[in-house]
């Protein structure tokens, strides 16, 4: 089945791609990648998900902000490609977690996002991952999401 047609019947709901918010693009191709700047956890109100996971919100919560994010970065490539089945495979993700100082699972926040790529990618959507802790992210949100995909023409 086609990534379009899995988040048509996963019944995902993709927010607007989102508008670079300084100098930079979203994306940017090279031969068959593309590097997807970071992303965060906006919702479809333009309202993000913020919280230092572990301190402020839990890990639970930590791993829906990594799916939001997710959809997010799902719906920029969208945008870019004009369809997500040009898609050939996750290739890197780095995962940065807005965590407290003695939050050890970021793993397992980041598996939010991981789990999303497989159902929409199947086995393509595992790619190698870093997931890492941060003292602060942008305007507090609880995740911020690099990633690198391969594409076909």
């Amino acid at each position: 089945m086609s990534a379009d047609a899995r988040v048509k019947e996963l019944k995902l709901n993709l927010p607007p791609a989102q508008a670079p918010a300084g100098t930079y693009v979203p994306v940017v191709r090279t031969g068959n990648l593309i590097y997807v700047s970071g992303h965060g956890p906006k919702l479809a109100d333009g309202t993000y998900l913020t919280g230092i996971v572990g301190k402020e919100i839990s890990e639970e919560q930590g791993r829906e902000a990594a799916r939001q994010t997710g959809l997010c970065i799902l719906a920029t490539v969208q945008n870019y490609l004009g369809t997500l089945n040009r898609v050939v495979r996750l290739i890197k993700v780095l995962g940065m977690v807005n965590a407290a100082p003695d939050f050890e699972r970021h793993p397992s926040v980041m598996n939010g996002f991981s789990d999303l790529l497989v159902e929409v990618f199947g086995e393509n959507g595992k790619g190698a991952r870093s997931a890492v802790g941060m003292g602060s992210l942008p305007s507090r949100i609880a995740v911020e999401v690099e990633a690198i995909f391969e594409i076909r023409d």
